[in-house]
């Protein structure tokens, strides 16, 4: 018999990574009645708290932070699996991010605290994690060298996707999520499906990408598992509905069996709470 009390007590690291947020952000997604004193009270209050908070604007293109933008809604909102009518109907959308929680949600509070009557508000939130699936090749892949945030005049236009994943998408091991992101290859070597990375490739060269997600995987009710938003030039607009579509392709793709969308919601960006307002 072992002598439990003889087994060495081996050393052992303690190198765990932890999944603390690096930014938190929030998309309120405003609707607006028709009444002729809602836009401006409104553009007044937003710009009040622009300052208040010190938030830089994220039309200059230099990576302000905390920062807001202004999102004015172009086209109406594309269908998804998921209704969401408060994202859907959205007249405009205020982005805000900053590194401090706290301060992200101060800005929510007063949102609503100041919101004038005839304008309704449905705020999506999420956080920047550490990514969980992506190593040095593929980190060099997709991020290496991806399109910065650039000016609101070079890069107008804008797309948030809402995403959740299927309940049996969250019952899978994390190694076998895994393999949906990466190609499949048959027993000669031929691939024959791509995966969400070779799917997504296409876009890497052409958009902007951000994706907000929560710390528990799964989201709340009410709230989405991932908020996908993306910027591009006129001429990459085309290249954003080909890199959905192909992701949306599950023989390319198998992952997207899993998916579940929100609404597609298109905007253009603007320079000030006025400028979003006005249109």
């Amino acid at each position: 018999m072992v002598d439990l009390h003889c087994v060495p007590r081996l050393r052992r690291a303690d190198d765990v990574i932890a999944d603390d947020p690096r930014l938190t952000g929030a998309y309120h997604c405003l609707t607006i009645a028709d009444a002729p004193d809602v836009r401006p009270r409104l553009a007044a209050a937003l710009t009040r708290l622009e300052a208040e908070l010190g938030l830089g604007n994220e039309f200059t293109g230099t990576d302000p932070m905390p920062s807001v933008a202004y999102l004015a809604r172009v086209d109406p909102a594309g269908a998804g699996a998921i209704a969401d009518d408060g994202l859907a109907s959205a007249d405009l959308v205020i982005h805000v991010a900053a590194p401090d929680e706290q301060l992200v949600q101060r800005y929510e509070r007063s949102l609503r605290r100041e919101l004038p009557g005839g304008a309704s508000v449905r705020t999506l939130t999420g956080q920047v994690l550490p990514p969980d699936h992506t190593g040095r090749l593929m980190h060099n892949f997709s991020y290496g060298h991806q399109v910065l945030q650039q000016p609101g005049a070079t890069a107008p236009n804008c797309f948030l996707l809402p995403l959740s994943k299927t309940p049996e998408w969250w019952a899978k091991s994390w190694m076998e999520r895994h393999t949906y992101l990466l190609p499949r290859y048959d027993d000669r070597g031929e691939v024959v499906a791509e995966g969400h990375a070779l799917s997504a490739a296409a876009g890497i060269d052409h958009l902007l990408r951000r994706t907000y997600r929560q710390r528990s995987g799964a989201a709340a009710p009410g709230q989405y598992d991932f908020l996908t938003y993306f910027e591009c030039t006129d001429d990459a607009v085309v290249h954003f509905h080909a890199t959905v579509d192909a992701l949306r392709d599950t023989g390319r793709n198998p992952e997207w069996a899993y998916v579940r969308e929100g609404p597609l919601w298109q905007g253009r960006r603007h320079p000030s709470a006025e400028s979003c307002l006005a249109v």
